[in-house]
């Protein structure tokens, strides 16, 4: 059987975006004549046709949005699903939650039966194990609406939603530096992740600005519970300990506390700590956690917002959104 040519083969070959041809297809202002005219030609010569189930998927509503979640084990998504449940109903739209448990080959999956369900949207937080993208590419080319929230993509025709890490992360190592720290350890998200370079460059930006240099041998790749057990346990006992820690999230930094306390380190007069996430358990340990507030709810109301806007839009060519939400330096007992 032939394979059915798609608007991806013809964007491949004439090295411009998939969106652009969809727009030259359509005879858009935008796209020059030159490039719709080039489109078509090779449209024609290929043996092009519309995906007409793409565009019955498109005209037909079911009022149904589809969640990609990569896990619920953190706060910070619960508050997201919250948000966006919100939207949805007050916007008489049903949410349909599928959860990858960072693996990429659920989400494909998942993604497929979102189509399969024939969801008038959907919104993505891709998992930890995710490097090809192009079942996201796919959703895109049968123009169903696709916004990323929190790990998030931008070379992809799709709006985002996400949180400011950069500076999230800024506010919390210096607050550590100016409550008298000088040898911070940040444990960190993977560094493929958007979120993880943010923070990384947060944390290395405030030692910087306070005079202090960089090493690498006090970055840890760290982001579950389990893992800061296991790396605590090394950390905390070496010769020159950090006398910081920066987590990427509030789980990481309660498993630090929790070897601190094994190993009668004193918090915070011996180790500062601080999370990024305010998470219920941030204020249920003793000492309370420092930590940066994510806002997830309200970042998962913006993703639902956006989402239904371009459902409920009459064209498919717009230019994308990038939203992000302010975070919150919540200083506490940690610190």
């Amino acid at each position: 059987m032939k394979k059915q040519v798609t608007i991806k083969d013809i964007a491949d070959k004439l090295n411009i975006s998939v969106s652009t041809v969809s727009r030259a297809l359509k005879d858009h202002p935008d796209i020059s004549l030159k490039t719709r005219e080039a489109v078509k030609e090779l449209a024609k010569l290929l043996g092009y046709r519309p995906n007409r189930i793409a565009l019955n998927l498109k005209n037909s509503k079911t009022n149904t949005i589809g969640l990609l979640i990569p896990e619920t084990q953190h706060y910070f998504f619960s508050t997201i699903i919250n948000g966006i449940e919100e939207v949805c109903y007050e916007n008489n739209y049903n949410v349909m939650v599928f959860q990858s448990n960072e693996s990429f080959m659920r989400e494909v999956l998942n993604t497929q039966a979102l189509i399969s369900n024939r969801v008038d949207g959907i919104l993505a937080s891709f998992s930890k194990d995710t490097h090809d993208f192009s079942h996201f590419r796919q959703i895109i080319e049968d123009e169903i609406p696709l916004v990323f929230y929190d790990r998030i993509i931008k070379d992809l025709h799709a709006d985002t939603v996400s949180v400011d890490d950069f500076h999230g992360a800024y506010d919390a190592v210096n607050h550590l530096i100016e409550k008298g720290c000088r040898r911070i350890a940040i444990y960190s998200a993977p560094q493929h992740l958007i979120i993880g370079q943010n923070r990384l460059e947060g944390y290395k930006k405030a030692l910087e600005d306070n005079g202090i240099g960089f090493t690498n041998d006090l970055v840890y790749s760290c982001d579950t519970y389990d893992d800061s057990i296991k790396i605590s346990r090394s950390v905390l006992r070496k010769k020159d300990r950090p006398d910081g820690i920066f987590a990427v999230n509030d789980i990481s930094a309660l498993g630090a506390m929790k070897i601190a306390k094994q190993l009668g380190i004193n918090i915070p007069e011996e180790l500062k700590v601080a999370g990024f996430e305010n998470s219920v358990s941030s204020y249920l340990c003793d000492p309370e956690l420092t930590t940066v507030d994510q806002y997830g709810f309200e970042l998962g109301k913006e993703a639902a917002k956006l989402l239904l806007k371009r459902i409920n839009g009459s064209t498919f060519d717009y230019t994308p959104e990038h939203i992000v939400i302010k975070t919150r330096l919540i200083p506490r007992g940690t610190t």
